[in-house]
């Protein structure tokens, strides 16, 4: 009996080992002894790019400092004068200064079919003349644009060589997670051929450089001219295109952002076959939904998309879309922060009729609505949204003070004096104490407030009800839609 309970005790023993040596290879990968095996495959399809463009009026260095540039007592003022009448001329060159010079800008690429497609960023041949490819063993090769697109820094390039090349393969970039090692090969300060390893520091990184920012961040080491280069995942398959770095000295200091792949390839696959993009376009302004307006509405949480604004006639106001709706999934897929929206509209095929469930007045809804294609002029324009005061004040009469804020109902002499839209209604701020939540919020003298808790509101005694009303249902605030000029936001007013 004693053996037999001593076996069980091995077996389990044996067990808990192969179980936690289990557990702890899914936890914690070791790092690569060497990624030279994976960098020999990949560096033949890496390549450097050099883009060359005329720049009209070229500055002279010295202007400022000599002749009518210079500063009164400068001994070089009438420098340009001695030199005519020693010599004739009142410079060395004869006064001609070049109207025109090259500037050239380098960046990498890699190529992504044999028959010589080469993705790189927009940036780097945004106004190219001539765009020359040098390939790993050194051999160079003028190259024809295919295709470009601002608004994801991206561009397609092809070459026409007899040379064989090696291509690169696509990854699934939605699957590299943060921690995983990765590898970047450019051409950084043109230095070509390149190479550096990191992790993936961060997803889902919005730097503000245009509508889809969705970049992955990483420490691999991404210098100026690694711009356009390829993000490898230890597959060997490219997970990202390097495309801008966080440097206050301009050089790498571990925050570099590469376009997922997931994003690259679609928009490249359009570049490729047609030579320019084709994005959907619902018709609506939209704002996040933050943590205060999420409490205001009575929300469990912060996500959708908060409806600001409809285009007339768009796709949007013909599903029957309002300002104040919550957009929480688009085409069955859940929208779970305002700045995932516009990358799923701009990834739908025009014509698509899709479905939006929203969250009016706290009821759910579901929408049915068709998506047209985005065209130029239909693109969100920033508007000056400033509201010109009167800067010889006069008292005002019939206000109230609540909340830091001082209300009046919005006649046609407030209009006037806050030049406020004749058509708009509602009530207009007329003053904001120093210090206040709504200081905090930016709101302003001139503020228009045109709805509270999504209620419309065109004079006093109807707001101080709905405040009122807020208070009574132990909100901590009040969401109030407010028009500045040209612009609209949902504002979240505490209420104290």
């Amino acid at each position: 009996m004693s053996k037999i309970i001593m076996n069980f005790a091995r077996i389990l023993t044996i067990a808990s080992i192969l179980i936690c040596t289990s557990i702890t290879s899914t936890i914690a990968k070791e790092a690569p002894a060497s990624f030279a095996d994976l960098v020999d495959k990949l560096t033949p399809a890496v390549v450097n790019i050099s883009s060359t463009q005329t720049i009209e009026g070229a500055e002279n260095p010295f202007e400022g400092f000599f002749g009518e540039g210079a500063p009164e007592g400068s001994p070089f003022k009438d420098l340009p004068d001695m030199l005519e009448k020693f010599y004739g001329q009142k410079d060395p060159q004869g006064g001609q200064s070049p109207s025109k010079h090259k500037a050239t800008s380098l960046g990498s690429g890699f190529i992504i079919d044999t028959d010589g497609y080469i993705v790189t960023n927009y940036h780097v041949i945004e106004k190219a003349e001539e765009t020359v490819v040098t390939f790993s063993d050194g051999t160079t090769s003028k190259a024809k644009i295919i295709g470009r697109d601002s608004k994801t820094d991206l561009a397609l390039l092809k070459v026409d060589t007899k040379k064989k090349l090696a291509a690169l393969e696509w990854g699934d970039s939605d699957k590299a997670r943060v921690g995983d090692w990765v590898i970047s090969i450019g051409n950084p300060f043109g230095l070509g051929g390149s190479v550096t390893a990191g992790i993936i520091s961060a997803r889902a990184r919005d730097i503000n450089s245009g509508p889809f920012d969705d970049f992955i961040q990483t420490d691999a080491a991404i210098n100026r001219g690694n711009s356009g280069g390829p993000l490898f995942d230890m597959d060997g398959k490219v997970v990202g295109v390097n495309a801008a770095i966080f440097s206050p000295s301009g050089g790498n200091v571990g925050i570099g952002f590469a376009i997922p792949a997931s994003m690259a390839w679609p928009v490249i696959k359009q570049l490729k076959e047609e030579g320019r993009t084709h994005r959907g376009w619902l018709g609506v302004k939209i704002q996040t939904v933050t943590p205060d307006i999420s409490e205001s509405l009575g929300l469990k949480d912060e996500s959708g998309a908060l409806v600001l604004d409809i285009t007339k006639d768009s796709p949007g106001a013909k599903a029957g879309l309002l300002p104040g709706d919550i957009i929480l999934t688009f085409d069955g897929h859940e929208v779970q922060t305002m700045r995932k929206l516009p990358r799923m509209v701009a990834d739908t095929k025009p014509g698509k009729k899709v479905p939006l469930e929203v969250l009016r007045k706290g009821e759910k809804k579901t929408l049915l609505v068709t998506i047209t294609e985005l065209k130029e002029e239909e693109e969100e324009k920033t508007k000056d949204a400033s509201v010109r005061e009167n800067k010889k004040d006069t008292a005002i009469a019939g206000t109230k003070k609540i909340y830091g804020v001082e209300l009046a109902s919005l006649d046609a002499d407030l209009k006037k004096k806050f030049n406020v839209d004749s058509t708009l209604e509602g009530i207009v701020i007329v003053g904001v104490e120093k210090n206040s939540d709504a200081a905090e919020k930016g709101l302003k003298r001139g503020d228009v407030i045109t709805a509270i808790n999504q209620e419309p509101v065109k004079d006093l005694p109807k707001a101080f009800s709905s405040l009122e009303k807020a208070k009574e249902m132990n909100r901590k605030s009040v969401l109030l839609f407010v028009t500045r000029g040209d612009d609209s936001r949902f504002v979240a007013l505490t209420v104290k």
